[in-house]
C-alpha cells in the first residue's frame, strides 16, 4: 500500500473513510461553495479519481456561503454528510447542517436530501460536527463559540443524525498556551476507539503554522457525558515539522486489512502566508501511518516530508 504526499492538492479539512473495500474522501474545496466526494479502491488512486459535486450552496439565506469541512458517514445503513455553512449576507453566521442519501451510492447528486440544521442550546457560530457510535449510542462532537472564547468542543447524544438528544457537554476549551496562538480555538474533532479508550483529536490556534493537534480521551466504560471522564494531553500531539506547517483538522482510517492505522490531515509546505490564512488555498490533504505508545496512547510522530509514503501490506 503506497501513495504520494500530498495526496490531494488544495483540499483542507480532509476526511477519509473505508467502507466495503472502497475509500471515500471528502474535504473543503477552495471556493467554499460545494460538497465534493471522490472514491477509489486504493488510497493512492484517490488523486486521479473523478470528483463528484453532490451538493451546491444556496443562492441566498442559510447554507449560501462558507461551505466548510464536509464529513461522510454511514449511520444506521444510510450515508450522511455533516458540514458547516453560513449566509451570503452574514458570512460568519456558521451553523451545522446534515444531508442524507436516499440510496446506496453516495456519489449521486440527486440522491441527497437536506435534513436541515443541527440546533444547539447555544445559538451561535458552530461547525465541524462529527458523529460516532459507542456502546449502542450515537454521539455528536462539534466546535462552537461561547462569549469567552473563539470555539470550544462539545459532546451530546443524538436522537437521530440531525437532532441532539441531550444537553451539550463542554469537553474542552482553549486553555493552554499552544491552543491560544492567534485565536482561542479548539475545533476539528475526530474520534478514534482503541485500547479500551475513546480518543478525540482536535485542532487548536490560528490556521497558520501555529495550527496543531491536541488529544482528549476517556475510558471506554466511562460515562462519556460526565466531564470527569475526559482527560487532555498537556502538549500538542502533532505539530509543524519537516517542512509541513499547520498540520491539523484530521480524520482517521485504516489499511484495508485493518492492521495499519492512518492519520489524515492537511498542512501547507511553507510557513509564510500573504494576508489572511483563510484565503490561502494551499492546505493539502496528506495521509500517513501512526503507531501506539506502551501506555495505550496514540503516537502520531511528526508530519512526513512530501514524497512517497509506504506502509506494510
Amino acid at each position: 500500500m503506497n501513495w504520494t504526499n500530498p495526496l490531494i492538492l488544495q483540499r483542507a479539512d480532509p476526511q477519509l473513510s473505508l467502507h466495503e473495500g472502497r475509500y471515500f474522501f471528502a474535504a473543503s474545496v477552495p471556493s467554499f461553495d460545494a460538497i465534493e466526494l471522490r472514491a477509489a479502491a486504493e488510497i493512492g488512486e484517490l488523486a486521479a479519481a473523478e470528483p463528484v459535486i453532490v451538493w451546491h450552496k444556496h443562492a441566498t439565506g442559510p447554507m449560501s456561503w462558507h461551505v466548510w469541512a464536509p464529513e461522510l458517514h454511514r449511520i444506521d445503513g444510510r450515508w450522511t454528510i455533516y458540514f458547516a455553512a453560513s449566509e451570503i449576507d452574514d458570512i460568519w453566521k456558521l451553523r451545522m447542517y446534515v444531508l442524507e442519501c436516499q440510496g446506496d451510492d453516495p456519489l449521486q447528486e440527486d440522491a441527497w436530501v437536506e435534513r436541515g440544521q443541527i440546533h444547539t442550546p447555544i445559538e451561535g457560530f458552530s461547525l465541524d460536527a462529527t458523529p460516532f457510535e459507542h456502546a449502542g449510542k450515537h454521539y455528536l462532537c462539534w466546535a462552537q463559540k461561547d462569549p469567552a472564547t473563539e470555539s470550544n468542543l462539545y459532546l451530546a447524544e443524538l436522537a437521530n443524525p440531525w437532532t441532539l438528544a441531550t444537553a451539550p457537554l463542554l469537553i474542552s476549551r482553549p486553555e493552554l498556551a499552544w491552543e491560544r496562538i492567534g485565536f482561542l480555538v479548539n475545533e476539528g474533532p475526530s474520534v478514534l476507539k482503541r485500547n479500551g479508550r475513546v480518543f478525540i483529536s482536535y485542532s487548536a490556534s490560528a490556521t497558520d503554522a501555529n495550527y496543531c493537534m491536541g488529544l482528549l480521551w476517556a475510558d471506554e466504560n466511562a460515562d462519556l457525558l460526565d466531564p470527569a471522564s475526559w482527560h487532555k494531553a498537556a502538549q500538542p500531539v502533532f505539530a509543524s515539522a519537516n517542512g509541513q506547517y499547520g498540520p491539523g483538522h484530521n480524520s482517521f482510517t485504516t489499511s484495508k486489512d485493518g492492521k495499519t492505522d492512518l492519520l489524515v490531515y492537511h498542512a501547507r509546505n511553507y510557513r509564510d502566508i500573504d494576508g489572511d490564512p483563510l484565503h490561502d488555498p494551499n492546505r493539502h490533504a496528506r495521509v500517513q501511518p501512526f503507531g501506539w505508545c506502551a501506555d495505550g496512547l496514540p503516537n502520531f510522530g511528526t508530519p512526513l516530508a512530501d514524497g512517497p509514503c509506504l506502509t506494510p501490506d
